[in-house]
């Protein structure tokens, strides 16, 4: 892997090109979860502005550890630790927005998620959850493409997309009732599948049942419209 950072061969024919295609088609189907998880943890800072550098801030941040989680993943799959450390994280985070929605739902709707003071306690949460989301995603992209600039491109088509997607959905979390508790709901699935991917490897879902049953999310979280008015959203 290094060895090919080092001295990349691009050898761009139809046969590159379609394995492109195939990665950019992955990283829309694996990110559509981490767009929605991302848009939910923006949404804890309540000004448009502050979200919307929190999320390119964020994310160039997860940029940047993505690219290194492709680098040195030959290493990296060889310790479970990273996977069940991601599972343990993203399962902490659906915990603590929930315990917080628990406790705020008497209050005021508008703070039943989590709450931030300032964008810097935004910011690594946002890179951090998004390289939790990566550890599949990059797994995949290996299985598919042999060269490593080749996931570099379609990885970073996919932070770009994932971007403009988590915009759009902050958007809609605003307009739709159920569709934060869906993306929430959907982190929580994701991590347990990390878990179980260390602790019980014959009991991870396979992958079309996981895409199947975020579908299945969406479809709720999509399927009630609430009355607030909805804020700018921080879509560039």
């Amino acid at each position: 892997m290094l060895e090919q950072i080092l001295h990349p061969s691009i050898d761009f024919g139809i046969d590159t090109a379609f394995i492109l295609v195939i990665l950019v088609a992955l990283e829309a189907v694996l990110s559509a979860d981490n767009a929605i998880a991302l848009a939910s943890i923006a949404q804890g800072l309540k000004d448009s502005k502050q979200q919307r550098y929190a999320l390119n801030v964020g994310l160039l941040m997860a940029y940047v550890l993505r690219i290194t989680l492709i680098i040195t993943a030959a290493w990296i799959v060889k310790f479970w630790q990273f996977e069940l450390l991601g599972g343990l994280y993203l399962l902490w985070l659906t915990f603590r927005y929930f315990v917080n929605s628990d406790q705020e739902n008497g209050e005021d709707d508008e703070n039943s998620k989590l709450n931030f003071k300032n964008l810097w306690q935004a910011i690594p949460i946002i890179a951090f959850t998004d390289l939790a989301f990566s550890l599949d995603s990059v797994t995949t992209a290996i299985a598919v493409a042999d060269e490593i600039w080749l996931i570099i491109a379609g990885g970073t088509i996919g932070v770009i997309a994932l971007r403009f997607l988590a915009g759009l959905f902050i958007r809609w979390i605003q307009i739709f009732t159920h569709l934060e508790d869906a993306g929430f709901i959907t982190v929580g699935l994701v991590g347990l599948r990390l878990i179980l991917k260390v602790a019980y490897p014959s009991l991870v879902p396979p992958e079309w049942l996981m895409i199947g049953i975020i579908i299945g999310m969406f479809t709720w979280g999509f399927s009630e419209k609430n009355d607030l008015e909805v804020k700018d959203s921080p879509e560039s």
